[in-house]
C-alpha cells in the first residue's frame, strides 16, 4: 500500500501517537510540551490523518479514539524509499556515503557496519 506523504506536523503527530497507541486528542494534548497546542489545532492534525488513512477510530462516549493503523516500520521504510529516490537517485551507495561523509564515520566504524549486516542477511538466510 502506497501511503500519502505527511506534512511536518502529520509526521510529528503520528510519531507522538506510535508512543502512546489507541489515544484521545485530549491525552495527545496532555503529553505535549508546554506551551500545549490548542485542542483544535491537534484534532485538526490527527482528522487529518484519519483522512489519509494513518489512523482508525472510534467513538466512546462523545468523543473518539484514535489508533494507528500504518505501523511505523511500514512508514519508515516508505519514507526511506521516498528518500533515496528523491536525493540519492535510489543508490544506496551514494546514501550510505553521504551520511558516513556528514557524521565523519571512521573507516573501521564502517567495516564494523559493513560486518554486522553481512550477519543479520545470513542470518535471514538461514530463517
Amino acid at each position: 500500500m502506497k501511503l500519502k506523504e505527511l506534512t511536518k506536523a502529520e509526521e510529528q503527530m503520528m510519531h507522538r501517537i506510535w508512543q502512546l497507541g489507541r489515544t484521545t486528542v485530549k491525552a495527545i494534548v496532555e503529553k505535549m510540551p508546554d506551551p500545549k497546542p490548542a485542542v483544535n489545532t491537534v484534532s485538526t492534525i490527527v482528522r487529518s490523518l484519519a483522512d489519509k488513512e494513518y489512523l482508525g477510530f472510534e467513538q466512546v462516549g462523545r468523543g473518539y479514539e484514535y489508533f494507528p493503523i500504518v505501523e511505523k516500520a511500514e512508514y519508515r521504510k516508505q519514507f526511506m524509499s521516498r528518500m533515496m529516490s528523491t536525493y540519492f537517485q535510489d543508490s544506496f551507495k551514494d546514501l550510505v556515503s553521504f551520511f558516513a561523509k556528514e557524521n565523519k564515520i571512521k573507516p573501521e566504524e564502517l567495516d564494523e557496519l559493513i560486518q554486522e549486516v553481512k550477519r543479520d542477511l545470513k542470518k535471514e538466510e538461514n530463517q
